[in-house]
């Protein structure tokens, strides 16, 4: 049964226009009055969990409107928060990143601009990229199952983030940096099953820079490692995530 974002109330038995980009997407597949979808409105915005099942009552040219139906509970979610703060890598690959973190259930995305990144984004870009990240996390979403999407942030350079870090309680939230330092640990041995969440800082092509490291482990992050090989910087962030939430 295809599966839409819908970022508003849902009540069971009230007759709903759909936003436009769910609208769009119920008329690409030709759905016509009395086809069945499922909609969720888990994100950055609303906080309802579930999914409830939704009968096609109207298409128009520019507009669908659906009977919303039954609530199911149903949760697909991790059970750690895990928030991925990491150097943009460039050209299409952060778009890939976005939507393979979210399949596998991250809790946020951070883009970050380091001293090696090669993506660079002025103020206007960097709203439209971010609203573009986040249009492909609604869409991994839908694809995968999830009923909750996860925020991508506003861009920032790191030490933008790290300056608006708060102190946090390392037991229940955790910061792992990764890193090559010779006392790096690994990642399952440092990652506390006990963390109520875990913020997990990776940069860009080249890593982060040896100040830049240093103005993390400042900020309470422990450097850990993902083993002898050297991955490169989407697939060290989406080994690191499947570790700690698979």
């Amino acid at each position: 049964m295809p599966r839409f974002y819908c970022p508003t109330l849902l009540t069971t038995g009230e007759l709903l226009e759909l936003p436009a980009s769910a609208a769009r997407h119920v008329q690409v597949l030709r759905l016509q009055p009395g086809d069945t979808i499922t909609l969720f409105n888990g994100g950055p915005d609303v906080a309802s969990g579930g999914e409830y099942e939704a009968t096609v009552t109207h298409m128009g040219r520019s507009s669908v409107r659906v009977q919303v139906g039954a609530h199911t509970a149903v949760e697909r979610e991790a059970a750690l928060a895990v928030h991925l703060a990491l150097g943009m890598p460039a050209n299409e690959r952060m778009d890939w990143l976005v939507e393979k973190t979210t399949e596998l259930g991250v809790a946020s995305i951070q883009p970050l601009m380091t001293e090696r990144s090669v993506l660079r984004l002025t103020s206007e870009r960097a709203e439209k990229k971010q609203a573009h990240w986040q249009s492909v996390a609604v869409a991994a979403c839908e694809q995968c199952g999830g009923n909750r999407v996860p925020r991508v942030h506003s861009v920032m350079t790191l030490a933008q983030w790290l300056k608006a870090q708060t102190p946090s309680d390392s037991a229940q939230q955790q910061r792992l940096l990764l890193s090559l330092r010779p006392e790096s640990l690994g990642l399952r041995a440092t990652a506390h099953q006990s963390a109520s969440g875990i913020t997990f800082l990776s940069g860009p092509e080249g890593g982060l820079s040896t100040a830049e490291e240093a103005a993390a482990l400042a900020q309470g992050f422990a450097p850990v490692t993902l083993g002898p090989r050297v991955l490169r910087s989407e697939t060290a962030a989406l080994v690191a995530l499947a570790a700690l939430l698979i």
